[in-house]
């Protein structure tokens, strides 16, 4: 799978966030889920980790487990409970290398990249804590946006430092739009978020767009996911701390 068609693929993810918390918390939360599950089914392809079916589990779990206490917090702060599931996930983790029977050889790589597979699946319950904060539904629908109109601009054939300025300009421009039309939304809430999100795609794509794993179809679908997953705990800390 192409650069391009992994960008498309990721705008579209964004905007199912962004659908999703227009239509309410209970879409959201599932949009979410799916995008959690799917980036499990790939996360371990994508790093030609050794034990891909353990390491889905404790990816998996742990952003399931992290979007179900997120749900179920119903007063600040908002992630008091992420740091318990974040902990028992590398604990999954650890297990998961202990039930190991094959020589548990490359130990270290498996053992790191379940957990950071981990670390992003439970920073996609930042949306739903997001979502829960004053003018969340504002905030979720104006990073989501921004996130979806970066991916789709860096797709361009513009390559190098052209991209990465259009990719940001993009997401910048888009989230004051959005700002513009929500009325309880300021402009510069609208660069902030479009800053955040602009430098994210970017980043991320500069991270993972040369690993040649990236040509199987399920490896794809975490690379697919990844900016929109890490994206929730960035919109937390826009709204908690830039925005508001």
């Amino acid at each position: 799978m192409n650069l391009s068609t992994r960008a498309v693929a990721t705008a579209c993810a964004a905007a199912a966030i962004a659908g999703g918390a227009y239509l309410g918390s209970v879409p959201l939360l599932a949009v979410v889920a799916v995008l959690v599950v799917l980036f499990a089914v790939g996360w371990s392809p994508l790093l030609g980790l050794p034990t891909p079916g353990g390491t889905f589990f404790v990816v998996v779990l742990a952003g399931l487990g992290a979007l179900g206490s997120a749900q179920a917090t119903y007063s600040e702060p908002w992630l008091r409970n992420l740091p318990l599931v974040l902990a028992m996930g590398v604990l999954l983790a650890f297990i998961n290398e202990l039930l190991r029977g094959d020589g548990r050889e490359r130990l270290v790589e498996s053992l790191v990249g379940g957990v950071s597979g981990l670390v992003v699946a439970v920073s996609a319950a930042g949306w739903i804590s997001a979502y829960k904060t004053d003018g969340g539904t504002s905030l979720v629908l104006s990073c989501a946006v921004s996130i979806a109109a970066a991916s789709a601009v860096s797709a361009s054939r513009l390559r190098g430092l052209p991209n990465v300025v259009a990719t940001v300009v993009a997401a910048v421009a888009t989230g004051v739009g959005v700002a513009k039309v929500i009325p309880d939304m300021a402009s510069i809430s609208g660069v902030w978020t479009g800053i955040v999100t602009g430098v994210l795609v970017v980043s991320l794509q500069a991270l993972f767009h040369r690993l040649p794993e990236l040509g199987r179809p399920r490896a794809a679908l975490a690379a697919i996911v990844l900016p929109v997953a890490v994206g929730g705990i960035l919109v937390y800390v826009v709204g908690r701390i830039l925005v508001s």
